[in-house]
């Protein structure tokens, strides 16, 4: 229509909650369990579990595994991603591993060397006989209790 602003595109910068920050420069060693949406700038070498969204900034790099109900990429991820909800690589974005996730997008220009597997209800975790070395435990029950 004329006259009228064509809807842009969502992107890393799109205003949400963000409970945590992993902030430019910053190295942030070991494993990373938040309950709500995560924006990472800087560097994480270790896995990640999120409850909410993991939005990874251009700058930023995660060498470990991903958790999360959605995830962002536009910086560099070598490690496998499990998205309950929706992945989305963004032309900046690099990702070197695997994809389970429910819904996926991948702009133009992203990079993306690996398996995906798409779910239509929650990420599928390697069966327990194989390795997961590396991989976050997920735990859950019908009471939201935490089980062993």
């Amino acid at each position: 229509m004329l006259g009228k602003p064509k809807a842009s595109a969502p992107t890393a910068e799109t205003p949400t909650k963000i409970s945590s920050i992993i902030g430019p420069g910053a190295i942030f060693d070991g494993n990373l369990n938040t309950p709500e949406t995560t924006r990472v700038d800087g560097t994480i070498n270790g896995n990640c579990n999120c409850e909410q969204n993991l939005i990874l900034g251009p700058d930023g790099a995660i060498k470990g595994n991903i958790v999360a109900q959605n995830v962002i990429i536009s910086g560099k991820v070598e490690g496998d991603i499990y998205a309950r909800g929706k992945l989305e690589l963004y032309p900046t974005g690099r990702l070197t591993g695997n994809i389970s996730a429910k819904s996926l997008v991948i702009d133009e220009n992203a990079y993306f060397d690996g398996r995906c597997s798409m779910t239509s209800s929650g990420p599928v975790l390697p069966p327990a006989s194989e390795s997961t070395a590396g991989i976050p435990e997920i735990k859950c029950s019908e009471n939201n209790e935490e089980e062993k």
